[in-house]
């Protein structure tokens, strides 16, 4: 893990992240339909995806998965036969699941029909209603007010017919049968922080730990609508749902502020403090807030008949920057910088939950002598290695069988990567011994 670190070309990696934001962004994706089948298809180029239609229909827990959404064209035309909203424009000018409508009608009438956000009057804002059945356009608020009065020509050339909710999926096999889920939605028409930022770095995660010769854990990589697309895949794998031992829902990775980071709903879960530990070591500002049953798709995964330990990774969190659901969500918006952090910051996290082990010292009476087996300075009174060789006495003092590597890195305010070194030369000089984690039926 951390040798797929160190060949991170960040500048490059976040060129090229950067631009494949921007190919993904024209694509006009919504819960259903062509749109998020294209992105699929995308995804599927780059990864071995299983994919997954679900009917028009099927109940999944205590939702069923609507008609298939399929927009041909929407505009608003005014008085004069100008066209003054046009989703061929942009995507967010429709309102997401608009029904179909050919109509004439007053000013006063559309406006019953318009969305605009006065405080941002140069963006688009972005609504959907996927559980009522009715029509709408966004629009900036400037064009809104200067809508003459008049009589208006509105299309909406849309259908609501029975066809399938689509999500496709990615199983890592490792030498273990728990596994880490990293989920993220793909719903979202035209917002390139809140959507696509996470979708393309999970891809990048994906394709690297695809490389990794022998994998511990076995990784699986959810991509689908948000809420219903968890929830669809939730009551199709049951099985599946009992192997996750950590998770992590990923969104908003590529704005320009700080990681923050949610936990699960049991809080102290191992996915908790692996990523609490990664964040705290890397020198970056963070924050870490407590679970609330609130956000993204964490609050399906931590709903109390599943309880999977799953906490929700992002920079700013959502609601929390202004253009957050507006156009203003465009690749302008998103850093290479930032994504490329995100991916460098996620393999970190993988290269913990992968390297976390429990250790039995052989050797737990006294300190045993480490300079005879080439651990210790041949000179003492120095300074030079004394991080590497504290490193060492830590894991031998903690490594009682029930310590794990990382509860040895949170306790002595190291990296990780330094514990699981110092555990690794150690074990070598035959001063551990590896304890059966699975068998005992404990994490790691």
């Amino acid at each position: 893990m951390s040798d797929l670190r160190a060949a991170l070309d960040l500048p490059a990696l976040g060129a090229a992240l950067h631009a494949q934001v921007v190919e993904l962004y024209p694509i006009p994706r919504s819960l259903t339909g062509p749109g998020l089948r294209q992105t699929l298809d995308w995804i599927g180029e780059r990864l071995p995806l299983a994919r997954h239609e679900v009917p028009t229909g099927t109940r999944v827990l205590d939702w069923e998965v609507p008609r298939e959404w399929r927009v041909r064209q929407a505009w608003v035309k005014d008085p004069a036969g100008r066209t003054v909203v046009d989703f061929a424009h942009h995507n967010l000018h429709l309102v997401g699941y608009s029904a179909p409508v050919h109509e004439r009608m007053p000013r006063e009438r559309l406006d019953e029909h318009l969305h605009s956000l006065p405080e941002h009057p140069d963006w688009i804002p972005y609504r959907t209603s996927y559980y009522r059945e009715t029509w709408g356009f966004c629009l900036p608020h400037r064009v809104r007010q200067s809508l003459p009065p008049g009589e208006y020509e509105v299309l909406v050339d849309s259908e609501l017919v029975p066809g399938a909710l689509s999500y496709g999926e990615l199983l890592l096999p490792g030498a273990s049968a728990r596994q880490v889920l990293l989920s993220c939605h793909l719903c979202h028409p035209a917002l390139a922080n809140d959507n696509l930022s996470a979708l393309v770095v999970a891809v990048e995660v994906a394709r690297r730990l695809a490389e990794m010769p022998a994998r511990r854990l076995s990784w699986r990589f959810l991509f689908a609508p948000g809420t219903l697309g968890a929830i669809a895949w939730l009551a199709a794998n049951r099985d599946a749902a009992a192997q996750v031992a950590a998770g992590l829902v990923l969104a908003n990775l590529g704005d320009g502020g700080a990681f923050h980071y949610k936990r699960s709903r049991r809080g102290t879960a191992w996915i908790d403090r692996a990523v609490e530990q990664a964040l705290a070591t890397s020198g970056e500002p963070h924050g870490v807030r407590d679970f609330v049953p609130f956000g993204y798709d964490e609050r399906q995964y931590n709903s109390p008949g599943f309880a999977l330990p799953v906490g929700l990774l992002s920079r700013s969190p959502h609601g929390t920057f202004p253009e957050y659901h507006t156009s203003a969500d465009d690749p302008s918006f998103v850093r290479p910088e930032s994504l490329a952090g995100a991916v460098d910051r996620l393999l970190e996290i993988a290269a913990v939950l992968e390297g976390d082990r429990r250790y039995r010292s052989l050797a737990p009476y006294g300190e045993p002598q480490l300079g005879r087996r080439g651990l210790y300075r041949q000179l003492g009174g120095g300074s030079e290695g004394r991080e590497r060789e504290l490193a060492l006495l830590w894991v031998l003092n903690l490594c009682d069988g029930a310590c794990s590597l990382l509860d040895i890195a949170r306790r002595a305010g190291m990296p990780f990567v330094r514990i699981e070194a110092a555990a690794d030369a150690l074990l070598a000089a035959g001063l551990l011994a590896p304890v059966d984690d699975e068998a005992a039926g404990e994490e790691p």
